[in-house]
């Protein structure tokens, strides 16, 4: 087998995300499973969900999940790569336990797992990896044999997940009115999270304190710095930019990062702006923060305003991505071979980290999270 196809010593592939509603009736249950532990009432999830609803109670992210499969193994067959690809969800069905059962059942013990979250945080990264350790604690339960779990690193800054997003940037500000496109203003927007989580998110090198972002800012920065940089090359103009958030939920008593992408949007229209370009850099797919928050209430903030936007695309099942992906896996299969391979990234941080060190993006409670350097493991025999 040529080295640059070479997965050893992975035998699949596990694409791992959120999940989300596909219909009416899986709105309230799925957030039940989001919030799970928090004692939220029913009907006050009745009443977040009134997004869903909106959308016939079906969450995009599922579909698109079902096309970067796709994508995934159409990249993998088409560059000789015979690995299977998986697919799990923390939340709604298929859920990551019952994934991983089958594919322990099919056979596989050493399992590479791309998570739909592309930055350092909790929510982003230790989260997954603490489901990831109740689901292998579930299969030990059940006496199967615990596979090994790798989660591959973190892609933010990866040309495959960049580039696409600089194209959506470009061809958004192609399609605004001509008088309009030299002035537009770039809101390059993620998803609002706690400062405290914020600030602990990354290693415990990057943590920083009174809500400067640690590496959760620091990385949606530098893609930022990059789009950017990008879009003035191609186009000679320099647009003004700025990373804002959106999304926000919980106590509003707690300090989250802003501005707000719709109190941005305000701002920047009394500062003159002709138009306003949002770039949800912070999300794989058009998934439901997307089409509700930008493609609904911040569009419907600019209407107000009479300020033209355009929301550029999200990276999804482009090729490119699906790409980035064989890449990072044949680079993370490479380097448990003992190889040193070559590590793409853009921008100024550079690769991010294979293995998460001890007190990354940690918990406000802590508990066991897989595939970091502070997993012990399963430890119970596999069965004869």
């Amino acid at each position: 087998m040529p080295e640059q196809c070479d997965p050893r010593p992975y035998d699949a592939l596990l694409l791992l995300s959120f999940g989300g509603p596909e219909g009416p009736d899986d709105v309230v249950p799925f957030l039940e499973n989001v919030t799970r532990g928090r004692g939220i009432p029913r009907e006050r999830l009745k009443e977040v969900g009134r997004h869903y609803f909106r959308f016939g109670g079906v969450s995009p992210i599922n579909a698109q999940n079902r096309e970067l499969l796709d994508a995934l193994r159409k990249d993998f067959a088409a560059h000789g790569l015979d690995l299977p690809v998986y697919w799990g969800n923390r939340n709604w069905a298929p859920y990551l336990t019952d994934t991983l059962r089958t594919m322990v059942t099919d056979g596989h013990r050493r399992i590479a797992v791309l998570a739909t979250s592309a930055y350092a945080s909790y929510s982003g990264c230790r989260q997954y990896r603490e489901n990831l350790a109740d689901a292998l604690a579930v299969l030990q339960g059940e006496g199967l044999r615990v596979p090994r779990v790798d989660k591959l690193r973190h892609y933010f800054n990866h040309p495959g997940f960049v580039r696409p997003m600089t194209d959506g940037v470009l061809a958004s500000l192609a399609g605004l009115p001509q008088d309009v496109r030299e002035g537009a203003h770039l809101a390059f927007t993620t998803h609002s999270i706690p400062t405290a989580a914020a600030d602990t998110s990354g290693t415990p090198d990057e943590h920083t304190q009174d809500g400067e972002g640690g590496a959760y800012v620091a990385q949606h920065l530098d893609v930022a710095r990059e789009i950017a940089a990008a879009v003035h090359a191609e186009t000679g103009v320099q647009h003004p930019w700025r990373l804002v958030y959106q999304s926000r939920s919980g106590a509003p008593h707690i300090p989250w990062l802003e501005p707000d992408i719709c109190d941005h949007l305000e701002a920047v229209h009394a500062a003159g702006a002709s138009a306003v370009v949002m770039a949800p850099i912070g999300f794989v797919s058009d998934h439901m923060e997307v089409k509700y928050d930008l493609d609904t209430e911040a569009t419907a903030k600019a209407a107000e305003l009479g300020l033209p936007v355009a929301r550029s695309a999200t990276v999804g099942a482009d090729p490119r991505f699906a790409a980035a992906v064989r890449d990072l896996l044949l680079e993370r299969a490479a380097t448990e071979r003992g190889r040193s391979p070559e590590r793409c990234a853009l921008g100024a941080l550079g690769a991010s980290h294979d293995l998460c060190p001890v007190g990354c993006c940690p918990a406000r409670t802590p508990r066991p999270a897989a595939a970091g350097a502070d997993w012990q493991g399963p430890v119970a025999p596999a069965p004869a």
